[in-house]
């Protein structure tokens, strides 16, 4: 029971995980919120689990209706989560759930979120370098199963394999900001 009750809603950190003892643990804990997320209404973006010592499970979601997240949306996500995680128990020491929107600036984790965002400018790393190289940043232009694709700033293209991206985001502008505060499209 190590779950301390609290809501943290702090902003995202691209401190790497790698060091964690398990190195499935961020997959296995993504397969135990999503489906409570589901139920609630809305979609897993990203869970990463930062420091060793007490480590946070930070989780960020997305309503599924693709409105806006608010404060009140997080405390009910994270009384969830927090029983759910309680009940399962998946860290042997004790930890702090963090949960919080994915934010304008937001990680690209999913296909979904490389073609909504498609014409805004992305910074990537790769783990293995594609084309020679592991840092990339561009123009959005969707993903498939497989790979997202990015417009660089010479005009060439690049596809990043899913299976190799170490980490994406937008890069705030002012398009973004606009493109943010209008309601979502609907498919």
């Amino acid at each position: 029971m190590a779950f301390t009750g609290r809501l943290f809603l702090l902003p995202h950190s691209d401190r790497r995980t790698a060091d964690l003892p398990h190195p499935g643990l961020e997959a296995r804990l993504a397969a135990l919120v999503a489906p409570t997320l589901e139920a609630m209404g809305y979609e897993l973006v990203r869970v990463a689990v930062l420091g060793r010592d007490r480590p946070t499970v930070q989780v960020m979601a997305d309503r599924a209706d693709g409105s806006l997240i608010a404060v009140a949306d997080c405390e009910a996500i994270s009384h969830a989560l927090g029983a759910v995680l309680d009940v399962e128990d998946p860290l042997p020491r004790a930890w702090q759930l963090e949960v919080s929107s994915a934010g304008i600036d937001r990680p690209l984790t999913r296909v979904k979120d490389w073609n909504r965002f498609a014409g805004h400018l992305a910074r990537a790393e790769t783990e293995m370098p594609v084309d020679g190289r592991k840092r990339f940043a561009g123009v959005v232009l969707g993903a498939d199963a497989q790979a997202a694709r990015l417009r660089l700033d010479d005009g060439q293209e690049v596809a990043l394999p899913f299976g190799s991206l170490r980490r994406a985001r937008l890069v705030l502008t002012d398009a973004l900001i606009e493109a943010t505060a209008q309601p979502p499209r609907t498919n």
